[in-house]
């Protein structure tokens, strides 16, 4: 029987591979982990994380805006941009720190290296040694990128840099309609800065219910920043201290900084994947089966390197059910449906299930539930801002189906929404459950009126 040096070697320290590390060495499997940067992954370093705190730093303008209809007066409110950054930064290195003393104490080896394949078995590092593993895990996650052919594409930052920046520009360019677009561009905008949204598409947040994309961009609008769909940057070029972008319809927008949030794509450049025979989709992810296993049997992948379905908490129950089923002797395929998620976007989006339009596709009769309201604080604050709440339901059998919501505390009702759909509640369930009041979560047990619009 041959002999390895390790029973799993992960290669990337996040979320997923991680999770899958622990697991693994909790079952017995000798582990090592190879990581090139910090240890926590895209989400704690340069991800969920910190951008969550710029989320929460930015809400404060409209905060103290707010509080004057509560009686508050604010007459010396000032921010301070290095402070935000320093204190985020702190909170980073603490998770990191975190994120190693687990994964030690749980009995895997960190190694602080990069990790490309040698052959199926072998993998070397960065400071000359080969290492011998029974399994490899592939957990690299993804990136940002700027467009390959783009004149000018140097002169762009992405969510990586924007967490560093030394200054708050004057005026930025965002480029791209996704969460990550959505999510700086209100960041930046409730920060002070003069903020244009650019996308090629036609509407904001493809892939979600049409009905939360046609709301928030509505708001958005009502918020100062300028949306610039249809419209694709053709050239970037330096202009004084900032740049100057030129758009397909011969639009040009000077700003300070120019971000692209346009995607990301699967981390596997210089693994050597062609090499050990890893097989890739068209869209460069590792194809993977259920079970997370590679067109190669002792390799597998996990996370957005697999670009299944781009959540955190995905990666993570992923690298546990690989675990769980190459150490634990448990056959555990992850279900990918009725994952909830969030777009902390301003106002914020929490969404599970199937969108109205997926619904159509699937089923012969949809019945939707909707309502459009003011929050209870601005009647207050006097702030022009509205949410939105949507239920789609199988007109046959009354199963919801999808719950979109926009607006105060929308992610955390979708967490707990995500329990009720995932157990297949029906709208009687629904309105059989009494309301909580005063609250926004009421509303979605006493919609009785289905929509008709």
């Amino acid at each position: 029987m041959t002999q390895y040096d390790y029973d799993l070697f992960v290669i990337g320290a996040g979320s997923g591979g991680v999770r899958a590390a622990r697991i693994a060495s909790q079952h017995g499997a000798k582990v090592a982990v190879a990581e090139d940067y910090r240890v926590g992954g895209t989400c704690v370093i340069r991800g969920c994380v910190p951008k969550k705190l710029f989320v929460y730093a930015s809400h404060y303008s409209e905060a103290f805006e707010d509080a004057v209809g509560f009686g508050w007066t604010t007459e010396k409110v000032g921010f301070d941009w290095p402070t935000l950054v320093e204190n985020k930064d702190k909170e980073i290195d603490r998770l990191n720190k975190a994120y190693i003393r687990n994964l030690e104490a749980s009995g895997a080896e960190l190694i602080m290296a990069r990790a490309v394949f040698e052959d199926r078995h072998t993998v070397a590092l960065a400071d000359g040694r080969r290492i011998s593993a029974r399994y490899v895990l592939i957990a690299t996650g993804a990136a940002p990128f700027v467009p390959l052919h783009l004149p000018g594409r140097e002169l762009a930052i992405t969510s990586n840099e924007a967490f560093h920046l030394e200054r708050l520009p004057q005026r930025i360019c965002i480029v791209g309609g996704g969460y990550i677009a959505v999510e700086f561009a209100g960041i930046f905008n409730n920060l002070g800065v003069e903020t244009i949204l650019i996308y090629r598409g036609e509407k904001i947040l493809r892939g979600f219910d049409e009905d939360l994309r046609d709301h928030l961009t509505k708001e958005m609008k009502k918020k100062g920043i300028e949306l610039r769909t249809g419209c694709d940057v053709v050239k970037i070029e330096r202009s004084g201290s900032g740049v100057r972008v030129t758009c397909n319809d011969d639009a040009v927008f000077g700003a300070g900084q120019i971000m692209y949030a346009t995607g990301r794509i699967p981390n596997v450049m210089g693994l050597n994947l062609e090499k050990v025979g890893v097989e890739l989709t068209p869209h460069y992810a590792v194809k993977v089966d259920a079970y997370s296993r590679s067109s190669v049997e002792n390799i597998y992948a996990v996370g957005d390197v697999t670009n299944r379905l781009n959540l955190t908490p995905v990666a993570i129950r992923e690298g546990h059910a690989f675990a769980d089923t190459v150490f634990g002797g448990r056959n555990i395929a992850v279900d990918h449906s009725n994952v909830p998620s969030a777009v902390f976007a301003q106002p914020e989006i929490g969404t599970v299930g199937l969108s109205e339009a997926a619904a159509r596709e699937l089923h012969p009769k949809i019945d939707i539930y909707k309502t459009s309201f003011r929050p209870m604080r601005h009647t207050m604050t006097g702030r022009d801002e509205r949410s939105l709440m949507k239920l789609v339901v199988d007109g046959s059998n009354d199963q919801v189906l999808g719950c979109h919501i926009i607006g105060p505390g929308a992610a955390e009702m979708a967490q707990l929404l995500g329990l009720a759909i995932k157990a297949g509640a029906t709208k009687a369930d629904f309105d059989a459950t009494m309301a909580l009041h005063p609250t926004a979560g009421e509303e979605l047990v006493t919609m009785r009126q289905k929509w008709t619009g």
